[in-house]
């Protein structure tokens, strides 16, 4: 884990590029109190190091089904397909997709280990944060740590690419038909693949969605200066980061002031191909 001093810094965005309405502005200064975090996102090996210790079940595998991105979908799980998502045609319902399984039935985490876990809950999440002795970031901790110290777009600047280098892991092409996998990746990449950002944080952006302690809110300004967190134990959960999906044909969520929209329903027990998380550690 890498040790965060904490203090002031601006929560949020001014940016042309900002949304309103999922309360991504006006920034506003606010402080937090230092702490660890992960340096990365938790990969399939440390997960399944939490599931070899303590026999745990993720909530898609007591459930039978997850959510899978329909381009990555295995030959032989095209039988296993209950429905397209409303409104988002290109996920698919499949059972039997979850965590080790995470295109279906018939597909293996082989050359995945280093890969973020997917298809965990935030309920998941919490558990293996509670058994590695550690919590999910608030919002506010983890827009602190993405930033790096900086007020720019992205963790490492104001591009995607810098120097003919990709900065991160995200849907390149149009979408969702086609993935030219310029920055080398379809699907997601390693934990830590892409340069890290001044604070030492990978994959902040882009890669996988990672889930929050805070519950979801559209109005950040009733929320305290210090430490803010937006306690809501049975509301739809927060999530930051933007995933390998996203793209700037359909989306620009893998900023780092970037929120997850406010129509997109993200309860503490759903699961996808495109979640995971790190974790955080009171110091």
């Amino acid at each position: 884990m890498l040790r965060l001093v904490g203090g002031n810094f601006r929560w949020g965005t001014d940016d042309h590029l900002g949304h309103p309405a999922d309360s991504e502005g006006p920034s506003r200064l606010v402080s937090v109190t230092p702490f660890g975090i992960d340096r990365c996102a938790v990969s399939n090996t440390a997960f399944a190091a939490f599931v070899k210790a303590t026999d745990f079940v993720t909530e898609a595998e007591r459930l039978g089904w997850s959510v899978v991105f329909f381009d990555q979908l295995e030959p032989e799980a095209r039988s296993a397909v209950r429905g397209r998502m409303g409104g988002a045609e290109w996920w698919l319902g499949v059972d039997g997709a979850c965590w080790k399984r995470p295109f279906g039935p018939g597909s293996r985490l082989r050359g995945l280990m280093e890969h973020t876990v997917v298809h965990v809950s935030w309920n998941d999440a919490m558990a293996y944060a509670a058994w590695a002795g550690k919590c999910l970031p608030t919002e506010a901790e983890w827009e602190y740590a993405a930033r790096g110290g900086t007020q720019t777009i992205f963790p490492r600047g104001d591009a995607l690419e810098a120097d003919g280098q990709h900065q991160c892991n995200v849907f390149q092409g149009q979408f969702p038909q086609q993935d030219t996998s310029a920055d080398g990746w379809h699907g997601t990449s390693p934990v830590d693949v892409f340069a890290a950002n001044a604070f030492g944080l990978h994959n902040v952006c882009g890669n996988t969605w990672e889930w929050l302690l805070d519950g979801w809110t559209t109005d950040r300004s009733t929320l305290p200066d210090q430490d803010p967190y937006f306690c809501a134990p049975d509301s739809q959960r927060a999530i930051r980061g933007g995933s390998f999906l996203c793209n700037d044909s359909y989306c620009t969520h893998y900023r780092v002031a970037a929120r997850t929209r406010t129509r997109t329903r993200n309860t503490a027990d759903s699961a996808s191909g495109h979640m995971g998380f790190r974790c955080v550690r009171d110091i």
